[in-house]
């Protein structure tokens, strides 16, 4: 199995650098994931041989959203997140289909650890947003399509949706508008594809890591990435 798992990771390699994640085929994806979950074990373990260039940043004032089946709305629970006790927000969703709820979990950390994923590595879908606005089109939903199939056939434990902007607007401003926009997707992968919420973690990272560092302002710099983590 590991053999499996190497050789793929080696053919992940063989994807074309910068191209837009929803231009893959679903094998191409399952390869860079895995590829990234090697990656990331390896950066985590000390292991620099094989961390293929990915990095571990330690970073101030994230906050990181998980889904989790409606609690009671009086009780404010205290989330762990990267070895960090912080209090939780929650926010209550109506799921799409049955009317039930689920909660979105808020939890805010002083130092969070973040993957910086090199760019043979990289899983970035370009969703387009109306400006200001989170609300996820029907339009864009098709482009999630294959990335469902293979996070619900995959064994990958755990993924990270990252919404990212270009370096126009506030940090702050762009770094919630960033993340609420990671929740959209990840509420569309639990209600709509049927991934369970546990597998999910969504995070607003604004403009700190840059597709196009050259131009800060590049509408390539606005987009949604995706990272296995285990």
């Amino acid at each position: 199995m590991r053999n499996l798992l190497t050789g793929l990771a080696i053919c992940a390699a063989l994807v074309p650098v910068g191209a837009w994640s929803q231009d893959l085929s679903e094998q191409e994806l399952l390869e860079l994931f895995l590829a990234q979950r090697d990656a990331y074990k390896a950066a985590v373990e000390g292991n620099t041989a094989l961390t293929r260039g990915l990095t571990l940043v330690k970073a101030d004032d994230v906050e990181i959203a998980t889904e989790v089946a409606k609690t009671d709305p009086a009780t404010t629970e205290t989330a762990t997140t990267e070895g960090t006790t912080t209090e939780a927000a929650t926010t209550e969703v109506a799921t799409a289909d049955t009317g039930s709820t689920t909660e979105t979990v808020v939890a805010s950390n002083e130092t969070a650890t973040l993957v910086k994923m090199p760019a043979d590595l990289g899983v970035n879908i370009r969703i387009e947003f109306a400006f200001d606005s989170a609300a996820l089109d029907d339009a864009q939903k098709p482009k999630l399509a294959k990335l469902c199939n293979v996070m619900k056939a995959s064994d990958i434990q755990l993924f990270r949706i990252i919404g990212h902007t270009d370096a126009s607007g506030s940090d702050d401003y762009n770094e919630r508008l960033s993340r609420l926009r990671a929740e959209e997707v990840q509420r569309f992968f639990v209600n709509d594809c049927g991934i369970d919420a546990g597998r999910l973690e969504a995070v607003g990272l604004g403009e700190r890591f840059l597709l196009e560092g050259a131009d800060p302002d590049s509408d390539q710099n606005r987009r949604v990435e995706f990272q296995a983590l285990s």
